[in-house]
């Protein structure tokens, strides 16, 4: 005789003392909206944003709350939206606006998922928004989402725990602080000046100024100020090598990370850095103020720099003028001008762009250059496979950086002993 028909209401009671388990959570125990069950009929916010690879965040430009830093994200709004992003496994991105009412036209959209910055308790009930992550119950402002992604609400307000604003703010003080440390041990400025021989790197140099158009000196002094000549340089945001090339930066270029700090490849890729400037920087008509806008944009981006320019046509300035236009590279680390409707890429700590600038120009000076040595850029950078040949030494640096045989030589020899000496054994 079959047993079956005996243990069928044995089986029902278990599936549903299972069932009503599994709707009532644990009590006590937090349940990530990251990884909350779906809603039936109701796609996940969460979902999507971990499908994408992004975090979308709406916000406003300013000191504490976000501003580009030589292409790193900085500021107390920004960084929590990282640590945020950092639990999801995306990265960031950011839409800038000029007010709130721009802020909540792209929540409203759906060009962005959240608003990050502190608004008004009131404002978010007033435009159908609901709070939620980072918090202040005290001035009774938040972070804004949309009605609806009650899954994102969930997985903010799970993350934003006890510290979690302490800890980052911690962080990011300490970030700032160091953001102009680089881990260097610099050389001296020049070699032999009786002898016109700068470093031990000219011919790089020279090979980087056949490229670009630029005087050589140029190149040479642009790389005492990034790295003092030193091919083991680091900065405290990764950037790289004689030329500080960022790891973003190099990808893009086709710098690979294994010869970052090999000081021909690194400085190759700084000049198809430069050359692309110079074509993007292709409305200024003279050449000496040219190398000013290619410089700053080297070292503070050409957003900025954009910005600044946009500000000195407002105010009846020269926009192909550097010194008209350093003026409001400055100025954009005042909330009058950063803040204004033709300034697309908000706060800039101006004054360290515009003293880089200044710096270069100056130690070009110094060396003996002036823009009536520059000329069209020409010719082609060395190819990769005559690395090898091109420094004494041999092959090309391993990845680690804290031996570098690049930075020794027997034999001090001008840029222009090496051109006719050629390829060394």
């Amino acid at each position: 005789m079959s047993s079956f028909p005996l243990l069928t209401p044995l089986l029902l009671s278990g599936l549903l003392l299972c069932a009503g388990c599994s709707s009532s959570p644990r009590q006590g125990v937090s349940v990530n909206g990251a990884f909350a069950k779906p809603k039936a009929g109701n796609e996940r916010q969460v979902d999507r944003i971990s499908e994408s690879g992004e975090l979308i965040i709406a916000t406003i430009s300013s000191p504490t709350t976000y501003f580009d830093y030589q292409g790193v994200g900085m500021g107390l709004q920004y960084a929590l939206a990282e640590d945020f992003a950092e639990t999801l496994g995306v990265g960031v991105r950011v839409e800038l606006a000029n007010d709130t009412t721009q802020l909540v036209k792209l929540l409203d959209k759906g060009d962005v998922d959240l608003i990050a910055l502190q608004l008004p308790e009131d404002y978010c009930k007033r435009h159908q928004l609901v709070m939620a992550g980072a918090t202040n119950d005290k001035q009774h402002t938040g972070w804004a989402i949309r009605r609806g992604d009650d899954d994102l609400a969930e997985a903010l307000n799970d993350w934003y725990g006890d510290g979690v604003e302490v800890s980052v703010e911690r962080k990011e003080k300490r970030r700032f602080s160091e953001r102009n440390e680089v881990r260097r041990t610099v050389r001296a400025p020049f070699i032999s000046r009786e002898r016109g021989v700068i470093s031990i790197y000219d011919r790089f140099f020279k090979e980087a100024a056949r490229y670009t158009g630029w005087d050589w000196r140029l190149i040479a002094a642009q790389c005492y100020q990034e790295s003092g000549f030193d091919p083991n340089a680091i900065s405290w945001a990764g950037a790289r090598g004689l030329m500080q090339i960022m790891p973003g930066t190099a990808r893009q270029l086709g710098l690979a990370e294994a010869d970052a700090f090999e000081p021909m490849h690194n400085i190759a890729a700084a000049a198809r850095l430069i050359r692309t400037l110079q074509g993007q920087w292709s409305d200024i008509p003279d050449a000496g103020e040219r190398v000013k806008f290619v410089l700053a944009s080297y070292n503070g981006g050409q957003g900025h720099i954009r910005d600044a320019q946009a500000l000195t046509r407002k105010y009846g300035g020269d926009p192909h003028r550097w010194a008209d236009v350093s003026y409001y590279i400055r100025a954009l680390s005042n909330a009058r001008y950063y803040r204004d409707p033709v300034v697309r890429h908000g706060y800039m700590i101006g004054s360290e762009t515009d003293g880089y600038v200044a710096s270069v120009i100056d130690r070009w000076r110094q060396y003996g250059g002036s823009v009536a040595a520059m000329g069209q850029p020409s010719g082609a950078l060395p190819s990769s496979s005559s690395a090898a040949s091109s420094v004494r030494g041999g092959t090309v640096a391993p990845a680690e950086h804290k031996r570098n045989r690049f930075s020794k030589q027997q034999r001090i020899l001008s840029a222009d002993e090496l051109e006719k000496a050629g390829p060394q054994p």
